[in-house]
C-alpha cells in the first residue's frame, strides 16, 4: 500500500511557505542540516525545486539518497524524492507564479534551471 498525503495535510503545506527538506545522508540514518525551500502542491502532489537547479547540493542528495525528511507547518513526515519532467512543470510554474508572485525570487524560480530541477515528494513509511 502506498501513503498518500491527506488533503489536510497538502493544504497546510500549500498555505506555508517555511519547508524545511533534510536529506538523508550516505550513511542511511542521519539527515543533513534542513534548508528551507519553496514549495507547491498541484493536482494533490507536493513539488519542489532547486533555486541552484541542478548544482543544488541539497537537490544533488535528494537524486541520490532518494529519501530525506520534510518539515512544514507542523508537519514532519518521512519522504522519497522522485525526479520531475515534461508538461506537468507547466503547472508547477503555475503554482509557483501564484503562491509566490510577489517575490523577487519568482523569475529564476520558474527558469530552465530550476525546472530541470524539479522534484515529486511523496510520504513514505518511517519504519
Amino acid at each position: 500500500m502506498s501513503i498518500t498525503w491527506s488533503e489536510d495535510e497538502l493544504r497546510k503545506i500549500a498555505e506555508t511557505d517555511d519547508l524545511h527538506i533534510s536529506v538523508l545522508r550516505e550513511d542511511g540514518k542521519t539527515y543533513g542540516t534542513p534548508t528551507w525551500i519553496w514549495s507547491v502542491v498541484v493536482d494533490g502532489a507536493l513539488y519542489v525545486r532547486s533555486y541552484n537547479g541542478k548544482d543544488g547540493r541539497w537537490y544533488q542528495s535528494a537524486l541520490k539518497q532518494k529519501a530525506g525528511r520534510i518539515s512544514a507547518a507542523g508537519i514532519t513526515k518521512e519522504v522519497s524524492f522522485e525526479p520531475v519532467s515534461g508538461s506537468i512543470n507547466d503547472s508547477i510554474d503555475d503554482a509557483y507564479r501564484s503562491k509566490y508572485a510577489s517575490s523577487p525570487y519568482l523569475k529564476p524560480m520558474i527558469s530552465s534551471r530550476a525546472r530541470d530541477a524539479t522534484l515529486r515528494v511523496v510520504p513514505r513509511d518511517s519504519n
